[in-house]
């Protein structure tokens, strides 16, 4: 086929030609025209949308709830946005009314609140009891029975007669079915050799604690003892368990192994030795009158246990210890407390307070039975009875005189004295009696360079504190008894039960920070009814706060208050309200807030956790 008759066969199969009419609103099917840049843009939208339609019907078949939760999760979040920002303004709010609250609170009351949620934070403290008996939740009801009855004739006086012997003794009992008061060791029922020898040391009547306390304790009640230094406590405590011994030995004679039947625990050695001393005379003067032999152990750090090994033989009636070597021993089974059914703490308020508690609590856990518990301390402050109160079984607790108050028997001196005079003015005060004399201050340094300044002045002094050894404390001690050195200068360590005798006057160099320590120190003389002087020493260097406390005791004891001491002014007595004293440490012119005891104990056991945690080197 020729190339002319391809073009032509081409050109007639070509499509016709449109035909375009003018006439636009005849022509229903008109399209405009759309240029190419538009047209791209609107076939790139039309993908877009079909692409994003696919995706979400596919989500939708593979998971309705999904866009659901989304949807949910998005609501969920707006409404959390809303109530945050609601919760914000409700915080405000309360922190607004809180501030005008605070506005309109005096400063005691807001000292008030604070005081009671520190109490609150005391009271919590789980009460001292054995292992065993808080694991499998043991809680004895009644106490202890004894063999001890008071006279029948005692027994038939009237409630009344035994109230206006309490209060002619100043006697505070409280407690229920209380043992009426005796008047006269003979009507106690202590044997005729035991009264032979009291009387031979002075001890003919009893002290208001022992009249209502000794037979509380010969019948078996729980007890929390508290009176004035010097006031016979030691025989309240030491004659019950010497006649629970013998009278334990009558029935069967212990041999090795066996026992204790009590234990007295002490804070200190110097307090342990003297108690140990005590009942070492009581027990020989009962052996001599014909009665069993009670062994007693003194069982402290200091000593080598192995010199005692005659009394292991024998069989132990009576322990008297510090808490340390106690539980070592009991640790190392030389000794169990089975059978162990009478337990006594000598000021029971420095025992918890230094810092001793748990190693009582772990001695506690060694008690198999029921026991007798007795807490004695001149200076019991609310804190540590309601706490006592927890761990005892029906207590009584005898008081003579407040809590923490101080001896009347002394004459309390306070004298302003420059730091830099204090040495020289001590000489002048050594000449108001006659020896023997204490000195006591708080820091270890100043007691050496007090003896050391006494020593070259030509005083023949001994000094006593916790950085000496053992051996040297005891001679100290002795020397001082026996006459042998006529001043004493002493820490904290030597004035806790320690007794001396005729010590007439008492000079606190330094003025502790805690007032149970200055009534513990001037409790040293005005002992056993006799009177003495007490001097204290305070200046620019005193807390003002103890200077109030000790304003306040000096007052509630009738004593001269000096003029500097009238002017320190209590801030809490501008605010209005009545003012309470501490029920932590006893101390009258402060809340428990700004108790330096409770501080002090705060710090120490801060120090002890820092020790823990660092293995106990540091």
């Amino acid at each position: 086929m020729s190339e002319s008759a391809t073009k032509r066969r081409r050109l007639d199969n070509r499509s016709p030609s449109p035909v375009y009419k003018l006439d636009d609103e005849e022509n229903d099917d008109y399209v405009p025209y759309v240029p190419v840049a538009q047209r791209r843009q609107q076939k790139l939208a039309a993908l877009s949308s079909h692409l994003t339609s696919d995706k979400h019907r596919a989500r939708s078949h593979e998971s309705p709830a999904v866009e659901e939760n989304e949807d949910d999760a998005e609501v969920r979040r707006r409404d959390k946005e809303r109530k945050e920002r609601t919760l914000l303004m409700e915080a405000q709010e309360v922190h607004r009314k809180q501030a005008v609250e605070d506005a309109q609170k005096t400063e005691l009351e807001k000292e008030q609140e604070e005081d009671a949620k520190i109490l609150a934070a005391i009271a919590s403290r789980k009460k001292l009891a054995s292992d065993l008996e808080l694991a499998k939740g043991i809680q004895y009801s009644e106490p202890l029975k004894t063999s001890w009855r008071a006279p029948r004739y005692i027994l038939s006086r009237t409630e009344e007669n035994h109230a206006k012997l309490r209060e002619k003794f100043h006697i505070i009992v409280e407690g229920s079915d209380v043992p009426p008061p005796i008047a006269h060791f003979a009507d106690m029922k202590i044997p005729d050799c035991l009264l032979k020898f009291m009387k031979s040391k002075g001890i003919s009547t009893p002290t208001p604690i022992q009249l209502q306390g000794l037979p509380v304790a010969f019948s078996g009640r729980d007890m929390i003892g508290i009176a004035f230094t010097g006031s016979g406590k030691t025989l309240a405590f030491c004659l019950p368990l010497i006649m629970m011994a013998a009278e334990e030995e009558k029935k069967l004679p212990f041999t090795r192994g066996e026992g204790p039947v009590g234990v007295i625990l002490c804070p200190s050695r110097e307090l342990a030795n003297q108690t140990y001393e005590n009942v070492l005379a009581w027990t020989t003067a009962l052996a001599q009158g014909g009665y069993p032999q009670v062994n007693t152990l003194l069982c402290m750090g200091g000593i080598n246990m192995s010199e005692q090994s005659h009394v292991f033989q024998k069989g132990i009636h009576i322990v008297v210890a510090t808490p340390g070597r106690l539980k070592e021993m009991l640790e190392k089974k030389k000794f169990t407390f089975d059978f162990c059914k009478y337990f006594c703490m000598d000021e029971a308020d420095r025992m918890i307070d230094l810092g001793f508690e748990d190693e009582v609590r772990h001695i506690m856990s060694f008690f198999k039975a029921q026991r007798q518990t007795l807490l004695f301390s001149a200076t019991m402050p609310k804190k540590i009875q309601d706490f006592a109160q927890q761990s005892l079984i029906k207590p009584i607790l005898v008081n003579v005189g407040r809590a923490g108050a101080a001896n009347l028997d002394v004459l309390q001196v306070v004298e302003y004295v420059k730091q830099e005079a204090k040495m020289v003015y001590l000489l002048e005060c050594l000449q108001k009696t006659p020896p023997p004399v204490i000195i006591f201050s708080d820091n270890k340094n100043e007691v050496d360079d007090i003896q050391e300044y006494l020593l070259l002045k030509g005083v023949e002094a001994v000094a006593i504190h916790g950085s000496k050894t053992q051996e040297e404390r005891q001679y100290a001690i002795k020397a001082f008894k026996t006459g042998a050195k006529d001043v004493m200068v002493a820490s904290g360590v030597a004035s806790k039960g320690l007794d001396f005798n005729d010590i007439q006057h008492v000079i606190i160099f330094t003025m502790p920070k805690e007032i149970e320590d200055y009534v513990h120190q001037i409790g040293r003389t005005g002992r056993s009814g006799k009177t003495g002087i007490a001097t204290t020493f305070v200046n620019m260097n005193t807390a003002e706060q103890t200077l109030l406390d000790l304003k306040y005791l000096l007052m509630e004891a009738g004593q001269k208050v000096p003029p500097f001491l009238i002017s320190v002014e209590d801030p809490r007595a501008a605010q209005g309200g009545s003012l309470t004293g501490c029920p932590v440490c006893g101390g009258l012119g402060h809340g428990i807030s700004q108790c330096p005891k409770l501080e002090d104990n705060q710090r120490r056991q801060l120090a002890s956790q820092r020790g823990d945690a660092m293995g106990g080197n540091y």
